[in-house]
């Protein structure tokens, strides 16, 4: 049989994805391992290393029991992963404690610190990245601060795909995306000493590993990975991208032709604008969003992140299931989920105003804080639950807009991802909230089509991303979806109420934590 596999890694908060492609980037099988993360005191979020990586080898083993031969077809294999975040490891390639995940609100007050700094404009005219207590840059100025020990024993700096590359192939290495948002300079896509050293990390320095790009480097797989996934030894292994920038390719969110946008409605919510390296502007102002590295020489996708994005319908929704459980009547959220359109039907738009500043991190789109905190503006007995379910996802397109608007202005076109995305009522929301056409990527898994189209280029079944994006992206993407005008009349008065009411908030959110001493 030929070779005619591309697999996909993506190794999500919540879930592992391996995910088999067909050359012409058609999705063949898939297979996820839930994961899961510990929170604790402080606003710890943490992964063992370990497990993430189990979990990873469960996934590629049970998607090898639905592929017949799958060993022997696969051409290549990519992983991508959640971002941020610092996976510590030592000499020995073992685990130094726990890993900090993006969601980790540890180094808040850190963070806030060196923003405060007088060489932060500086770092952030090279990296292109506002400082949030999610980067591992600010996570590792906190150990550096509180547990300099931990960097004692580790010998490598990872994030999540770097970690489980080194198990697949025994490197140690990060991708441009992240490596230059981090500690880098996105003009010449390489590391920048000034930036390490503006987190006090110079003496330290040795913990970032080398940048390796996967459009141009593959890997062997090693014989002790290659035993416990089921794969050949020997099989190319390629280093996607940070997850987000596979996304945005996978989902179409680049178009050479288009001045488009991408919106991934996921776990947090993430706006990209791609362009050529020399047209991002940056928001000196507030000093908020990523520049990342895209896998198209010369380009690079300016970013804004909400912290949260459907995790705040999952809080919404919990509160129907935890209250319908303590009375003995069991409710699961994914059949409330199927209940979301006829919610938002039978109720009016713009009744609430909802800030979707969930996560215990705080906020780190359009602006970096991370003492914000949700809130519900308009209550009165009239408003039942559905109300706040359709107010949130309000405040999830409010949120969208919101980034743009710091990113410039809202595109032409916003192509949507993500499980949520899905919910026809969701997308004329976020439309008119907008107030710009829609299309929906019909692309199942646009993470990790995106890794898998990287190693397409670096194995050289393409000769260039835009010839895969031709072939993988431009047929699944679904008709134009233009908004209801009225709605977003309504929605273009109700965003102003939404900004103005965030601004007023602010120093409400900082009274609350000086009283909690966080």
């Amino acid at each position: 049989m030929s070779k005619d596999l591309i697999i996909g890694i993506d190794a999500g908060t919540s879930v592992i994805k391996s995910i088999a492609f067909d050359l012409g980037g058609r999705q063949i099988a898939s297979a996820a391992v839930p994961n899961r993360y510990a929170t604790g005191e402080g606003g710890a979020a943490t992964q063992p290393l370990d497990q993430t990586w189990d979990y990873c080898t469960r996934s590629l083993r049970q998607l090898g029991e639905r592929v017949p031969d799958m060993a022997g077809r696969v051409v290549a294999v990519a992983v991508t992963g959640q971002g941020d975040g610092t996976w510590l490891v030592d000499q020995d390639a073992k685990p130094v404690g726990d890993a900090w995940l993006w969601l980790d609100a540890r180094a808040g007050a850190t963070a806030e610190r060196l923003r405060q700094h007088a060489g932060d404009a500086a770092r952030f005219a090279r990296t292109g990245t506002g400082l949030n207590a999610c980067q591992q840059g600010a996570q590792l100025a906190h150990v550096l601060a509180h547990s300099p020990e931990q960097l004692d024993q580790a010998a490598t700096a990872f994030h999540c795909k770097d970690w489980l590359y080194l198990n697949l192939t025994g490197i140690r290495a990060t991708d441009p995306s992240e490596g230059c948002f981090t500690f880098g300079d996105y003009k010449t896509r390489s590391y920048s000493d000034e930036v390490v050293d503006f987190y006090g990390l110079g003496k330290h320095a040795s913990l970032i590993p080398p940048i390796c790009d996967g459009t141009k480097t593959q890997h062997p797989l090693t014989a002790s990975a290659a035993q416990q996934t089921g794969l050949r030894e020997g099989t190319p292994i390629v280093l996607g991208y940070v997850d987000v920038i596979c996304s945005t390719l996978g989902a179409g969110g680049y178009d050479a032709t288009t001045a488009v946008g991408c919106t991934i409605i996921g776990t947090t919510g993430v706006h990209i604008r791609a362009a050529h390296a020399s047209e991002i502007t940056l928001n000196t102002d507030l000093k908020s969003g990523y520049v990342m590295l895209m896998p198209i020489d010369g380009h690079a996708a300016q970013l804004q992140t909400n912290m949260a994005g459907t995790l705040n319908l999952d809080w919404v929704l919990s509160l129907a299931s935890d209250a319908a459980n303590s009375i003995g009547v069991s409710v699961e959220k994914d059949h409330l989920l199927t209940l979301i359109d006829g919610w938002i039907a039978d109720t009016q738009p713009a009744g609430l105003l909802y800030h979707p500043y969930i996560s215990d991190a705080g906020e780190r789109g359009p602006f970096i804080d991370h003492t914000a905190r949700s809130s519900f503006i308009g209550l009165n007995s009239n408003h039942g639950f559905a109300d706040l379910v359709h107010g949130t996802i309000e405040g999830l397109g409010f949120a969208a807009r919101d980034c743009y608007t710091a990113m410039g202005q809202v595109p032409q076109e916003v192509r949507l991802t993500g499980g949520a995305a899905r919910s026809q009522r969701l997308r004329d929301i976020v439309s008119a909230t907008l107030g710009t056409p829609v299309r929906q990527s019909t692309r199942e898994e646009a993470g990790a089509a995106g890794a898998a189209m990287i190693a397409a280029v670096s194995v050289g079944i393409f000769d260039t991303m835009q010839s895969c994006l031709d072939k993988w992206v431009a047929p699944l993407l679904g008709a134009h979806e233009t908004p209801d005008p009225q709605l977003v009349d309504i929605y273009a008065n109700h965003f102003r109420k939404y900004v103005s009411a965030r601004e007023a908030l602010q120093p409400i959110w900082h009274q609350l934590a000086d009283r909690k001493g966080t």
